[in-house]
């Protein structure tokens, strides 16, 4: 397999990356490697128990390396109580197939962390995507375990407090590479961009159980 470097992106024709969509257009591709989930900005409210089944079965689908995107937006959305509900569902069928959950986070920290807690899933591998948080918020997701994963634009403070071992970065939307955001990543941690490819493609192999590329 080839290192995996960007951890979160929605271009479905990304090289080196964990391409995040929903499960209804799931379409593994040769060689690519996936993540599947219901967003929150979608209509979540919706959702039925036959789209939480075919969650479960692209889930286990051995290209998939990850449930999500999944997770909780104040800003936008169902209702909080409604997207907690569904965030579970998708940490449950993480738990199931034994693989980590890539996790979108507006303003819903502690309602996250609180979901997880709660349903007993706090075992479950949580990757905060897109981390735009300070170095507060930061720490409260590190001591929470969770893997950080920071895109083009993030808080310094919040990469600084970041242990190597937990730094993940990612393209999302895909307007500024991969090679970019680990040269702004590097910046902020006086490393090479160099250092940071290896460490986030090191960190993925370890969190998604990959062998060496």
């Amino acid at each position: 397999m080839m290192d995996i470097i960007d951890c979160h992106s929605h271009d479905v024709n990304a090289a080196s990356a964990i391409i995040a969509v929903d499960p209804r257009q799931f379409d593994p591709q040769p060689g690519k490697y996936y993540s599947v989930g219901y967003h929150p900005w979608h209509d979540v409210a919706a959702l039925t128990d036959d789209d939480f089944a075919l969650l479960d079965r692209c889930a286990a689908h051995p290209q998939v390396l990850a449930v999500g995107e999944t997770g909780m937006d104040a800003l936008r959305g169902a209702d909080l109580d409604v997207q907690a509900r569904v965030f579970v569902r998708h940490l449950q069928i993480a738990a199931t197939v034994g693989k980590p959950v890539i996790a979108h986070n507006v303003r819903t920290t502690q309602q996250i962390l609180a979901a997880r807690r709660s349903a007993g899933l706090g075992h479950v591998a949580l990757v905060i995507h897109g981390m735009r948080g300070n170095g507060h918020v930061a720490r409260t997701l590190l001591d929470a375990g969770c893997y950080l994963s920071y895109g083009s634009r993030f808080n310094a403070a919040a990469v600084q407090a970041t242990p190597l071992e937990r730094l993940l970065i990612e393209t999302d939307d895909g307007l500024v590479g991969i090679h970019d955001v680990a040269t702004a990543v590097a910046s902020a941690l006086h490393l090479t961009t160099d250092e940071i490819l290896g460490i986030a493609a090191g960190n993925i192999r370890a969190l998604m159980g990959l062998r060496e590329g």
